[in-house]
């Protein structure tokens, strides 16, 4: 975001990620749409449109190391969501292990030692929570709309709805938005792009995360879901904040024995969430 604006970062995300998927539709177009569209636009929007939008917005904010480890009430807003909406049953260790999980990412939080001065502002942070309850959002409606659609095919066709949303809606907004209010988002990424040095490697940057961070790993995480449950596959968002203080060793970033220590939790609490528990007589 040192080149580009953080709403220009969210679009672009998007749509590279659309547009490197984009060829599998040639394998992967032949598609009950009137069986599966809810399900996949609920999955595209909440679980990629909308937060790509959000933890842009809030990192103008909050640190990113930050806004990784507030990931951790994904599996709260998961069990939450599937409760309320999708009346998903769940058992006392998938709930325990949240707890436990969620109190170790939290740790990690109170004991960050790289966060910056003056940017812990709560209304960012209360983007990044709200980016989460969508992620929970898509990852019940995966589970209950798609769970008999291809992973492949799911991703492909959500960045396709949103992609086309993300390419499109910029241009709707500026035609009926006064002239001194229009966005011209498009617009001036390409001058961007033309005028500032930073611009191409920045881009470099957000097809990276759009590639790896959006298209490949969605398709990954459909095949957790699928292959788990909606608490469990979001637990996953825990080892978010693991990843960010190892990560921050080779950014020669400080992490103190509280940090290893709030690690050993949340693996307990995803280990107790994935427990198999006997029925008892």
């Amino acid at each position: 975001m040192e080149a580009f604006t953080s709403e220009q970062v969210a679009a672009m995300r998007i749509v590279i990620a659309f547009l490197f998927l984009l060829p599998l539709m040639i394998k992967h177009y032949k598609i009950d749409l009137k069986k599966y569209w809810f399900g996949l636009i609920l999955m595209g929007c909440f679980g990629n449109l909308i937060p790509a939008f959000l933890f842009t917005k809030a990192e103008t904010g909050i640190t990113s190391s930050l806004a990784g480890m507030l990931n951790a009430l994904t599996p709260v807003f998961a069990i939450i969501v599937g409760v309320a909406l999708f009346k998903m049953k769940v058992k006392w260790n998938q709930i325990a292990g949240v707890v436990i999980g969620f109190l170790g990412a939290l740790c990690l939080v109170v004991f960050d030692t790289n966060t910056e001065e003056g940017k812990n502002n709560i209304w960012f942070a209360l983007m990044v929570a709200i980016a989460t309850l969508c992620y929970a959002i898509s990852v019940n409606s995966i589970k209950k709309y798609l769970s008999d659609l291809n992973s492949i095919t799911a991703t492909v066709w959500s960045f396709t709805f949103v992609g086309t949303i993300a390419i499109i809606a910029p241009f709707i907004v500026d035609l009926f938005s006064p002239a001194e209010n229009q966005m011209n988002l498009w617009p001036d990424i390409f001058h961007r792009l033309k005028t500032n040095p930073e611009a191409l490697e920045s881009l470099g940057y957000v097809s990276i995360l759009a590639i790896v961070g959006s298209a490949i790993s969605v398709i990954l995480f459909n095949v957790l879901i699928k292959k788990s449950n909606p608490v469990f596959a979001s637990s996953c968002t825990y080892l978010i904040p693991i990843v960010a203080v190892f990560w921050g060793l080779f950014d020669n970033e400080k992490v103190v024995w509280q940090q290893l220590l709030a690690i050993v939790i949340i693996l307990a609490g995803i280990w107790l969430i994935n427990k198999k528990v006997k029925a008892t007589s």
